[in-house]
């Protein structure tokens, strides 16, 4: 339906419940806008039915409004139902909003589409780059506040596992991931000082690509560890350690919340909130995939989530780490499950041009969440200055 109003006119549509009106502009160039428009107020209506909100501009941010990356797999589930397109969740970074995002999807044969493991979350800044590598689940959705705390001028890179998008499997050891990732961040910056980092597994495949850095001639200024352990030396848990490990990570959640003013508590509370919904997808992909008839039949994105995650832990408790030749920054929480607290999982001999020890205010599970993760950010930044300085010093 169209009406005129004051020489133009206007196309009627209904968004849910919310009639809206858009200019139709009879020029050749407005013809791909649109096109867009429609695929963008079908976006709509699916944004609309998993945040609950009524009336969504085309301009509102994704997180902004509510969405985490449990309601991101709904979304991108959806997108492929809907668009028959299969995109990452990463595409979020790059187009946060209905109309950046309908952009991407009519665009995504291109490279847009998402195949490559660089994710760029924040690629403005006159600093040098940080790059961040995903943890076992994958995806590298929680980097974002970490990215933002850093500030503006700070560049951000994120690595994802290959496979997300479900068009080839993932890799199954950490030196073939880090090898891929060397090859994406060498297409960014083709030489060093590199500063590196990632959080548990994320970590464990940073280490690898700064081996693999190092022995190409390259200079690494910073590899960032965040409560990372070297998994070869983590005793496989009896049903005792299970038991206690669940009852230390209630009482490590229980600590984090105290610590925190109402503000902060509230604030807290709903971050472990998402975290708790991000997982239910991926469970619920471990579980199905176990069922081979389904899987083959449906590839869902929860499934693909699982197996990816389950693919990661595998390929990380099979990683025997080499000595590294240079230095490591080591970034722990105040206190450490009781399982992972053994002298020789972390980095101390393997670390042989010394090893920094961070510790931050935070018990585990909760660096990288807000509000905590602003301790995270102030120490990171310090260390990046740090490296900064030594590298300019050297090249002097």
């Amino acid at each position: 339906m169209a009406m005129e109003l004051t020489g133009m006119r206007f196309e009627m549509y209904s968004v849910g419940e919310t009639v809206m009106a858009a200019p139709v502009i009879d020029s050749q160039p407005a013809q791909n806008t649109v096109a867009e428009d429609g695929t963008a107020r079908q976006l709509a209506c699916i944004w609309q039915e998993l945040l609950g909100v009524e009336s969504i501009g085309f301009d509102q941010d994704f997180f902004d409004l509510g969405g985490d990356s449990s309601l991101a797999v709904h979304l991108f589930a959806k997108i492929g139902e809907v668009f028959n397109v299969k995109l990452p969740l990463a595409t979020l970074f790059d187009a946060p909003t209905i109309g950046e995002l309908a952009r991407i999807i009519r665009d995504a044969t291109s490279e847009s589409g998402g195949r490559s493991s660089l994710v760029a979350i924040q690629p403005a800044g006159s600093r040098p780059p940080f790059f961040c590598i995903h943890g076992a689940g994958g995806t590298v959705l929680i980097y974002r506040e970490l990215s933002q705390h850093l500030g503006p001028d700070q560049p951000f890179f994120g690595l994802q596992s290959q496979g997300l998008d479900g068009s080839c499997q993932p890799l199954t050891r950490i030196e073939d991931m880090a090898a891929l990732y060397v090859k994406e961040i060498r297409r960014v910056r083709p030489h060093g000082p590199y500063f590196l980092g990632g959080y548990c597994m994320g970590g464990t495949i940073a280490f690898e690509v700064a081996q693999q850095l190092r022995a190409e001639g390259e200079q690494i200024a910073l590899l960032a560890l965040f409560d990372t352990m070297n998994w070869t030396k983590i005793p496989l848990p009896s049903t005792w350690d299970k038991s206690y490990q669940a009852g230390q990570r209630l009482v490590f959640h229980a600590a984090n919340f105290f610590r925190l003013n109402s503000e902060g508590m509230t604030k807290f509370f709903w971050e472990k909130v998402k975290v708790i919904r991000s997982r239910v997808p991926v469970w619920g992909g471990m579980l199905l995939a176990k069922f081979e008839k389904y899987s083959r039949a449906t590839i869902s994105e929860s499934v693909v989530l699982g197996q990816i995650w389950q693919t990661n832990d595998r390929a990380c408790l099979n990683y025997v780490p080499k000595p590294y030749p240079g230095a490591v920054t080591d970034f722990r929480p105040v206190k450490q499950y009781r399982i992972f607290d053994e002298p020789e999982a972390k980095w101390a001999r393997l670390a042989l041009g010394g090893q920094e020890i961070v510790v931050l205010p935070v018990y585990p599970a909760g660096m990288l969440v807000e509000p905590f993760v602003n301790h995270l950010a102030l120490a990171l930044k310090g260390s990046i200055d740090g490296a900064i300085r030594l590298s300019i010093g050297e090249d002097k």
